[in-house]
């Protein structure tokens, strides 16, 4: 099993910066990948940013430059994977969830909404 907590979401001006967080627990040691996915309304959810258990990392084209994905482990059998999100633009807007690929099972975490400001 695995417990995921998100942080870090919030109102924020363009052009601003947000750091998400997503704290992994449980079964972490059969994580494969952790990828953050955003929903905007009225819109499907999409990939953002995604980062492999070997540290490779892909983002979509409407992010990459300005957002970036890091992870650290902890001796305590939890994973937390950031979002650093800079120069935000009000497209960004959207509900952001994590998501953990294992060889057990995959799963989301609550999601965290993010809004930009113009």
């Amino acid at each position: 099993q695995m417990q995921l907590v998100e942080s870090g979401g919030g109102l924020v001006q363009a052009g601003g910066s947000l750091r998400l967080s997503c704290a992994a627990s449980g079964s972490t040691w059969s994580i494969n990948a952790i990828g953050w996915f955003r929903q905007a309304p009225g819109k499907q959810r999409e990939l953002v940013a995604q980062i492999t258990s070997g540290g490779s990392t892909n983002y979509a084209d409407s992010v990459k430059g300005r957002f970036t994905i890091s992870t650290i482990s902890r001796s305590n059998a939890k994973n937390i994977v950031y979002l650093q999100m800079n120069s935000l633009k009000p497209e960004d807007t959207a509900v952001y969830y994590c998501r953990v690929y294992s060889s057990i099972s995959n799963y989301w975490g609550q999601g965290t909404q993010v809004t930009v400001s113009s």
